[in-house]
């Protein structure tokens, strides 16, 4: 007879989950899901020893645990700290988590551009979402913010240091998917930034993928830069035969034209399965894919007010024939009024 698995039992948020030691607090609360899930902008679960570089997911122990119930005198980083048995944690429920997300929000923003408008990751970037739910009305910071020119490291990745936050996760990335590395932070302190060695430039089949794990603009693909904003598009899931990687992507529709192809993602926001750079540049014809269906988006995301569920490929848009009707009612009535 197999030996019962141990499970630990912590309470996020008044909400208690079993859970095995070793999961971390940020994971435990994904388990439940729901407002309790701490925001996190460096971890992905994905990549090795990421986590606990911009302290969005900061949480309060006010319980250790069953044989110690004294809380933790400083607030921690839920993605770096494991569960104890009977340990009760505290996010949404603490005021002064919640204020101190606020400043470490503030602080991300301190040197982040307002180019929202013109960002090709408007409508996905979890900065916005931090910016919105969690921002100061206008910031303290005096001092002038640090600017940095767009290089290009490499032929379809384009970097934008002035919208990077050092996370981290380009850097882990390459380090895990790929045979070498050619980029990293330079400098110290303030003056650290994300680049390549002199002369070198992101050349891997895996390296597309900084792109995907990017929770900012700061790493765009240099292929759909500024064709489309990304609630016009429509996304789909599809997958082909490929040697290199799953083959399993979402492709993102603009009419009949895929602009952009990228790793499907999950709830999290997190790449399910990272795909090589045949996938994501070198495959922008719906004959090289075979469609599935269309991609679930959560209901709150600015690309569902454009979302649509219907699926009959191809084409990928159906002809709707009371919208044209109306539309030639709508232009006959403009030229009457001219």
């Amino acid at each position: 007879m197999a030996e019962e698995e141990v499970k630990f039992r912590v309470t996020i948020d008044g909400i208690p989950v079993d859970v095995a030691p070793g999961t971390s607090i940020l994971n435990a609360a994904r388990q439940i899901g729901g407002d309790i899930v701490p925001p996190a902008m460096c971890y992905y679960s994905k990549l090795e020893g990421s986590g606990g570089k911009c302290r969005t997911c900061l949480v309060k122990v006010s319980k250790g645990s069953e044989k110690d119930p004294r809380p933790m005198p400083k607030l921690v980083a839920s993605c770096r700290t494991t569960v104890m048995d009977g340990m009760e944690v505290q996010n949404i429920t603490s005021p002064e988590v919640v204020d101190a997300r606020k400043g470490v929000v503030e602080f991300l923003l301190i040197n982040h551009p307002l180019d929202c408008p013109v960002c090709d990751q408007a409508g996905e970037c979890k900065l916005q979402d931090l910016g919105y739910e969690h921002g100061a009305e206008q910031t303290r910071y005096e001092f002038g913010r640090r600017t940095f020119e767009r290089i290009d490291i490499g032929d379809k990745i384009q970097l934008h240091m002035n919208r990077c936050i050092l996370c981290y996760r380009c850097v882990y990335v390459a380090n895990q998917l790929t045979n070498k590395r050619e980029h990293g932070i330079l400098h110290r302190g303030d003056h650290s930034e994300i680049s390549t060695y002199i002369e070198e430039a992101l050349d891997n089949d895996f390296i597309g993928n900084v792109i995907d794990v990017c929770p900012v603009g700061a790493l765009t693909d240099k292929t759909f830069r500024f064709k489309n904003r990304v609630w016009f598009t429509k996304p789909v899931d599809a997958h082909r035969d490929c040697p290199s990687c799953s083959g399993k992507v979402t492709l993102w529709y603009k009419g009949a034209d895929v602009l952009r192809v990228t790793g499907r993602k999950d709830e999290f926001g997190e790449v399910e399965d990272f795909i090589c750079n045949t996938c994501r540049f070198d495959t922008k014809q719906t004959s090289d894919w075979i469609l599935e269906e269309p991609t679930q988006v959560d209901k709150e995301s600015v690309i569902n007010s454009n979302h649509y569920y219907n699926f009959s490929p191809p084409p990928v848009i159906k002809e709707n024939p009371v919208l044209q009707e109306a539309n030639a009612e709508q232009l006959a009535r403009t030229e009457k009024l001219k």
